[in-house]
């Protein structure tokens, strides 16, 4: 025990279990290994004990195959009941005992994910004329009608001008009344008769009452110049129209994210947990889920970084990251030491200020394209002690999936203590089953009396003075706990002989 106390610290507070009474006649219940001195009890090992709450311990059936962690939970749910009763009514007060409430983090993306940034003053703004594109397709849909219905507006008024300029500088507008003048274009007497020729001319629908002459060389070069920029403007147009309607980004809305992330057992370890679910039959290939800490942070020299990102594995390293996403999926983040949660606790959780932005990326079945969708969960939005409610179930011939319980989660043991402290209290379990093996070995009757008493029968012997005697048998159960036999058998020597 000396041993034990000098390479384990002391426990931390969060760690201190309830102590259950025991009324008479009832026996303990067996945690570990049972040694030749006694039963090995876990609210001696754990160190130092916090007595909260009594009530009789349940049967010895029922704790017998359970793990540490999922007893560990039980004790922590018990001892926590008052505070969480009592942990609603209470606020936070300021020095004069003033109700201080909590200030609401500001989202940096927003549920529906929407990034909450605006960019400002920006002085290269002839940026965005080099593409222009793309600043035509990120435009919103009352900007872009505006910009497309001008395009073609100013560029039929543009040449429309330009035909009622030639007109009127060949003297054709003089000469309406004239049957043997030739001008430039037929039927056109005026501005407007001119602008409806630049329509007809642009979007190729020819009337055949207005047509020009072969007589006006300046008017056929104009003809073939507004032919080629009016096919430059319908494909420039057409083709942002185009892409802007088969933006993906409404593919998106069908891509759901539940709204609480939970922190619960999973295999004896924390995990930090959501669901993601897709509404429709087409699937998305490629799906690829992706998870960033946001929090601000200030380093050992003095450096203050605002809304630091950090990565938050989902099973980039074993492939889990990779979904498919036939039915809603529950993604799971491992809480161990290179998390960025390992030393949190239940109660740090409810003091942090920090969002989760988590990102599902893939390609759409029905055009090709990539699709992109974002949600967030703040601190005040991660259940601790939480599990999702299970959503399928099976049909006649098929799966079926209730969304309903989408979003609805359930209370579950849960330790709360960080994963930090809850690694640390299965290592002290672990070094107290080892060495109470050990003594019990050490307390056994030893090899060389075991193999005295045994009668010499079947073996090969030899009683000369000053001798041992050998015997080859099968190997013991004694010898096979502690490391001395061999496969096919095992040799002993009699030291009482010997010493004879």
């Amino acid at each position: 025990m000396a041993l034990e106390n000098s390479v384990f610290p002391s426990r931390p507070d969060s760690l201190s279990l309830p102590v259950e009474e025991k009324g008479e006649g009832e026996e303990d219940v067996e945690v570990a290994t049972e040694a030749s001195t006694g039963v090995f009890n876990l609210s001696e090992e754990l160190g130092h004990v916090v007595t909260t709450e009594t009530a009789p311990s349940p049967p010895p059936l029922a704790k017998v195959n359970r793990s540490f962690q999922a007893k560990l939970a039980e004790r922590e749910a018990q001892a926590n009941q008052h505070r969480k009763k009592t942990q609603g009514t209470e606020k936070e007060r300021g020095r004069f005992g003033w109700v201080r409430t909590r200030r609401k983090r500001q989202r940096y993306v927003e549920k529906n994910g929407r990034c909450n940034v605006q960019h400002g003053n920006m002085r290269e703004t002839y940026r965005y004329l080099t593409d222009i594109f793309t600043t035509l397709v990120d435009l919103n849909w009352r900007c872009s009608l505006f910009v497309f219905v001008m395009a073609y507006a100013v560029t039929w008024l543009f040449f429309g001008a330009i035909w009622y300029l030639i007109a009127y500088c060949r003297g054709d507008l003089d000469h309406l009344e004239d049957e043997t003048w030739t001008p430039c274009v037929n039927n056109v007497n005026g501005f407007i008769s001119a602008f409806l020729f630049s329509i007809e001319t642009e979007t190729t629908i020819g009337y055949g009452h207005r047509v020009i002459t072969d007589q006006c060389p300046v008017g056929t070069m104009l003809l073939l110049l507004q032919a080629i920029l009016g096919s430059m403007v319908n494909a420039f147009m057409v083709g942002c129209m185009f892409v802007k309607i088969s933006q993906p980004n409404k593919r998106a809305e069908t891509l759901v994210f539940s709204k609480h992330a939970v922190i619960s057992l999973r295999d004896d370890k924390l995990c930090l947990m959501f669901r993601v679910g897709d509404l429709r039959s087409s699937h998305i290939v490629g799906a690829n889920m992706r998870a960033k800490l946001i929090k601000s942070k200030q380093t050992q020299e003095g450096e203050f970084i605002p809304l630091d990102q950090t990565d938050i594995s989902v099973g980039f390293e074993t492939g889990d990251d990779r979904l498919f996403l036939v039915s809603p999926l529950v993604i799971s983040h491992e809480i161990d030491a290179h998390s960025a949660f390992w030393d949190m606790s239940q109660s740090q959780l409810e003091k942090e200020d920090f969002e989760i932005v988590v990102i599902l990326e893939g390609m759409v079945e029905a055009t090709g394209m990539t699709c992109q969708a974002r949600s967030s969960y703040l601190a005040e939005e991660v259940l601790w002690g939480h599990r999702f409610s299970p959503m399928m179930s099976l049909a006649e011939g098929f799966f079926d999936i209730d969304y309903g319980a989408f979003h609805h989660t359930f209370e579950v043991n849960t330790p709360s203590c960080s994963a930090r402290e809850l690694s640390l209290a299965a290592a002290r379990l672990d070094a107290h089953l080892y060495w109470s093996i050990s003594s019990r070995l050490d307390e056994e009757p030893t090899l060389t009396n075991q193999a005295a008493k045994q009668p010499d029968s079947g073996g090969l012997t030899n009683s000369k003075g000053g001798e041992p005697t050998f015997i080859v048998g099968e190997m013991t159960d004694i010898q096979e706990q502690s490391g001395l036999g061999e496969l096919n058998g095992s040799v002993a020597t009699d030291q009482s002989e010997s010493e004879a």
